[in-house]
């Protein structure tokens, strides 16, 4: 009998935690969503973007905090030529003068075969040669801003912060299969 409620206890826990993960990727999915349709009236020249890529992630909520050493991370989602295929987590570490603390979104467009599959077997990651664009920033073209493949914008929720830094993000990507 112990071992009958036990094992009963055992998969009531595992269900449970199933359906919480499942609850987190569906708002995420959702938050995801609303911060595509955010980026697209801050500048409807990013249809361009979404329309072109092969693949793209949209971070809906990335925070950021700093004192002389930075951290910020954030969970999203990817959409492979239109289809959402997984979920993906980020994370950002950075040193220089810096301070206070920030809210934003950020997508990340792939327009390679090759940036698509770094990206997805968790190869890939920023370095100070990658650059974000305010989405509320007009680019020249729709070229400009990619580099090997990777073009990225943020759009600015909340906060203050001044920063003069150099670091990186690094991304974790699981699929749906």
């Amino acid at each position: 009998m112990k071992t009958k409620n036990l094992l009963m206890m055992m998969m009531l826990f595992f269900s449970i935690s199933i359906f919480a993960q499942n609850a987190d990727d569906k708002k995420v999915i959702k938050d995801a969503e609303k911060a595509k349709t955010a980026f697209l009236e801050a500048n409807p020249k990013l249809q361009g973007y979404f329309d072109d890529a092969k693949a793209y992630a949209i971070f809906p909520n990335v925070g950021k905090g700093a004192i002389v050493i930075g951290a910020a991370s954030g969970n999203g989602v990817v959409y492979e030529r239109g289809v959402l295929v997984g979920m993906v987590s980020m994370k950002q570490l950075d040193i220089g003068a810096q301070i206070g603390g920030k809210a934003f979104s950020e997508v990340i467009f792939l327009k390679t075969d090759n940036a698509v599959q770094e990206f997805m077997d968790d190869e890939f990651s920023f370095g100070s040669n990658i650059s974000a664009i305010a989405a509320n920033q007009s680019p020249p073209s729709l070229d400009v801003t990619y580099t090997d493949g990777v073009a990225v914008f943020t759009l600015p929720k909340d906060g203050l912060m001044a920063e003069v830094s150099v670091g990186g993000q690094k991304f974790d990507f699981e699929d749906f299969d």
